[in-house]
């Protein structure tokens, strides 16, 4: 790898051995994926990964001490992935006993830390760091050492942004240099499409089951999608972009796309159209009869596979101001259909602190308040992965849940209905 002379000076250990090992680190990490050089990040923000404060994560907490130590703090504010714990979220005894004794032990001091390494404020935990009103949005072609598999894609296709799909502390260690490896989704050939899409449903297709079955076909390949515009427009608003979060979020974790293009609609398939399709790219055709046999395929891990669910969860990626505001509208109106007050299955919506403190100022959220769902700023993910959590019930329409617990998916529609009538 050819080094600028300042990197040099930096892997040399001319600014201390604590700045050197995280360079070399870097570097090694670009060589094993080819990477030839080093480029600068160029973010105003990053964001990172690992916001959970697990008893045994000790060498992360070493870690930190000794950057802090040394004064190899990050050189931008940052925001990061949710808390795991939020009182307000139903739980029992024993599982709070299991949260908070033997899990998360370490999540106030582990926010200590974040905080002096350069937090971007105290509430700056979600995976969806993006949203104007959390602040953290790159510009088109900014260059950026993220992690979290849904913000990086999201970066990626919807903003324009440039960043491989990072690592937990390989996050940190780029914007602690400032610099990153050039290899992959930063260089113009990594952003070509390996695969054709075409859309070819007869109603528009839920992001998060469509973004599963491109993810599970393209794995961790470029896909370039013709026919989504036809639901959502050639404009990047609320609507297409909300839409495109939750497409992504499953793209990334039921494959590991970390960058799509949506023909007419993505800044680049705008600007470049076919020209960023390879020569001899495979063709994937998704109709209705696929997105139901992607459906039929997802395997259901509850012990009963007939049990009443215990549980709901909604956002993850977290919700939008605007989800927030649809689906109140939504519950409000089937609630009202099936002839019931508050929701049949305890439910909790998650977003962002910032959107919810949005959320609370508008008429929508004493609405939501009446229907009896949770408002929340918990990762759901987190609160899943443990044996007793597992063993609950849980259903919800997120793919990525989905993929990584024992939650089980229904589309928005199935949801709607469990939740407002108490039953499919």
């Amino acid at each position: 790898m050819k080094l600028t002379k300042e990197q040099e000076a930096i892997l040399n250990g001319e600014k201390g051995e604590t700045l050197a090992k995280v360079m070399k680190t870097l570097v090694m990490y670009g060589e094993a994926f080819g990477a030839d050089k080093m480029v600068e990040v160029t973010s105003k923000y990053n964001h990172l990964v690992t916001s959970f404060g697990l008893g045994v994560m000790d060498p992360i907490y070493e870690l930190m001490d000794t950057l802090l130590k040394e004064g190899a703090v990050s050189g931008q504010k940052f925001t990061v992935d949710p808390r795991p714990l939020d009182k307000n979220v139903p739980s029992s005894l024993l599982q709070n006993l299991v949260f908070k004794v033997f899990m998360y032990n370490k999540q106030e001091f582990y926010e200590k830390q974040l905080k002096e390494l350069g937090l971007l404020e105290e509430d700056a935990f979600t995976c969806t760091c993006y949203m104007s009103e959390v602040g953290n949005t790159p510009e088109k072609g900014d260059v950026l050492s993220w992690s979290e598999s849904s913000a990086v894609v999201y970066a990626n296709s919807v903003l324009g942004a440039r960043c491989n799909r990072n690592s937990g502390i390989i996050d940190l260690m780029g914007s602690i240099v400032g610099y990153v490896p050039y290899f992959g989704l930063l260089t113009d050939e990594g952003r070509k499409a390996d695969w054709i899409v075409r859309v070819k449903t007869t109603k528009k297709p839920e992001a998060q089951l469509l973004g599963s079955a491109i993810g599970m076909k393209v794995m961790e390949d470029v896909p370039y999608v013709y026919g989504l515009n036809e639901w959502l427009g050639e404009e990047l608003n609320d609507e297409a972009c909300t839409y495109l979060k939750d497409f992504g979020a499953a793209t990334a974790s039921n494959g590991a796309v970390g960058l799509y293009h949506i023909d007419k609609l993505t800044p680049e398939a705008r600007e470049a159209g076919e020209k960023l399709i390879r020569k001899g790219a495979k063709e994937y055709i998704i109709d209705d009869a696929e997105l139901q046999r992607v459906y039929d395929s997802y395997p259901v891990v509850w012990k009963d596979k007939n049990a009443k669910p215990k549980l709901c969860f909604m956002g993850c990626p977290h919700m939008s101001l605007q989800q927030l505001k649809d689906w109140t509208e939504r519950i409000e109106e089937n609630l009202k259909k099936y002839g019931n007050s508050q929701v049949q299955i305890p439910t909790v919506f998650t977003a962002a602190p910032a959107v919810i403190r949005q959320f609370k100022e508008t008429e929508y959220y004493p609405r939501l308040e009446k229907t009896g769902i949770i408002l929340s700023y918990i990762c759901p993910l987190m609160y899943m992965n443990n044996p007793l959590c597992g063993k609950m019930p849980v259903i919800t329409s997120s793919n990525k849940l989905r993929t990584y617990t024992t939650s089980r998916y229904y589309t928005d529609d199935e949801i709607t209905m469990q939740l407002c009538k108490g039953g499919l």
